[in-house]
């Protein structure tokens, strides 16, 4: 059940109208929420509604028990439990594959060549988010930065939530439990704001997104070879607005769904494309990924406590895991080494300099943009042949232009050109606009509603993130 699809508008529809008839009753509310998240994951696939039960309740025992325990020893033998469950389930359904491919082509090399158990693992949708939620949850109580939450029910909703469920953001149980302690209030703002940020967030899918994906992005990176330059640097560009507009907008539709039953999730972008360094980038892109990176991974590690070389090598090695954490594929490690590779340089830059100005900061924003196009291409490319095919497809002039329209050139600049729109614009729109006339502000969405609807194509591709 896709966002953007009359069936998910029925349903929210009817949980809306729901929820906000039990305002008065919280936790019969919270169960109402909890049983529609779970028909909305069963849309899906049914099966791993088992999964995610059993993930909570063990999240939840482990968690009360650390909270019960004040022996050290016990409280840090128990966390690791509850890491280790979240990793084995997570390594299991995502990687389980991965790995046993790479151990039959190893002891291939090496004349142990067996036939390894090979299973047909189907990879639950959200799984890493709902993992890694589990696991802050469990960090959080131990390290005593979170309270336990007050009910099993709570914890469940947490991590069932469905505007956050299968592709984020990552919302951690210091933000969402004590939302869950008190009966939710939907203020005229946050309904203005969560609409506006509906409506923006369809924009850049059904537009955006998905126009750049089916005329140009998937037709090139499938045969790289049968395109010429012109084609393929619009193609890599094309997919670099694609992917910030597809799951931006995810975010956006989520935080704004949430916002209309009365609960408030963190931003998950901040205009990654106009960053000047790489470090800026990870604090703009999939925020809620990369603090939880930062603070559950690289602090840890020991973090930049133990001077430069070890704070360059744990930012690469938590960079490297992050590339993983996208997928079982080598691609997606080389592109989380290529990210963590230029923060080092990063770092030594500034030890080598200081405060002092290197690089002027439009051409540093330049410079950061094409290694991130860099690396988007080995995060597309469905191996390293294809994405070699696409960089030595970029010196191909000879070639003529076959894909490229002024519509997907005006689709790609204005993808690129949105994040130099004024910082937290439907922020601002949402603040002018809650003090309107209920008639004109309905109008004004309404028109935005249909606009959308109108030059939308046909079909919803699913967001990008779900194989995440």
């Amino acid at each position: 059940m896709l966002f953007p699809t009359l069936a998910f508008g029925v349903f929210f529809l009817f949980v809306y109208f729901t929820s906000w008839s039990l305002d008065r009753e919280n936790g019969r509310r919270k169960l109402f929420l909890l049983l529609a998240s779970w028909f909305f994951y069963a849309q899906w696939d049914w099966r791993f509604v088992g999964l995610l039960i059993l993930s909570a309740v063990l999240n939840w025992g482990v968690a009360a028990a650390i909270a019960r325990s004040d022996d050290d020893r016990r409280r840090k033998w128990l966390v690791g439990l509850g890491v280790a469950f979240n990793l084995l389930v997570l390594g299991f359904f995502k990687y389980y594959g991965f790995f046993i491919e790479q151990a039959g082509e190893l002891l291939s090399q090496v004349g142990w060549g067996r036939d390894l158990p090979l299973l047909q693992v189907i990879l639950p949708v959200g799984i890493s988010f709902f993992t890694f939620q589990g696991i802050s949850y469990v960090v959080d109580v131990h390290r005593r930065k979170t309270p336990v939450a007050r009910s099993l029910l709570d914890v469940m909703l947490l991590m069932s939530f469905f505007p956050h469920l299968v592709a984020g953001p990552i919302v951690r149980a210091s933000d969402l439990l004590p939302q869950f302690d008190r009966t939710p209030r939907l203020t005229r703002e946050m309904a203005t704001h969560g609409l506006l940020l509906i409506v923006w967030g369809l924009f850049k899918k059904t537009v955006i997104a998905s126009e750049l994906s089916v005329r140009l992005v998937d037709p090139v990176f499938f045969d790289p070879s049968a395109y010429g330059s012109l084609d393929m640097i619009a193609a890599v560009y094309g997919y670099a607005v694609q992917i910030y507009c597809d799951f931006s907008a995810y975010s956006d539709m989520a935080i704004g769904i949430a916002a209309l039953l009365g609960y408030s999730f963190p931003r998950n972008f901040d205009q990654p494309y106009r960053a000047g360094s790489m470090q800026s980038f990870w604090r703009r892109w999939h925020i809620s990924l990369s603090s939880w990176l930062r603070d559950y991974l690289y602090v840890p590690l020991g973090g930049g406590r133990k001077g430069l070389v070890s704070s360059s090598l744990n930012v690469f090695i938590t960079m490297v895991l992050g590339g993983l954490w996208h997928g079982a594929a080598w691609t997606f490690l080389a592109w989380g080494a290529l990210h963590g590779g230029v923060q080092v340089v990063e770092r030594i830059g500034r030890a080598a300099f200081g405060d002092r100005r290197v690089i002027h900061p439009i051409l540093g924003v330049l410079i950061t943009f094409h290694i991130v196009c860099l690396g988007w291409i080995l995060f597309r490319a469905e191996n390293f042949d294809l994405a070699m095919q696409v960089l030595t497809g970029l010196g191909r002039w000879w070639q003529p232009t076959v894909m490229l329209t002024p519509l997907l050139l005006t689709l790609i600049v204005g993808g690129l050109a949105m994040h130099w729109l004024p910082p937290r614009a439907i922020e601002g729109m949402a603040e002018r606009l809650k003090t309107a006339p209920s008639l004109t502000l309905a109008l004004l969405l309404g028109v935005a509603f249909l606009l959308v609807e109108a030059v939308r194509p046909d079909g919803v591709a699913p967001f990008i993130y779900f194989q995440f």
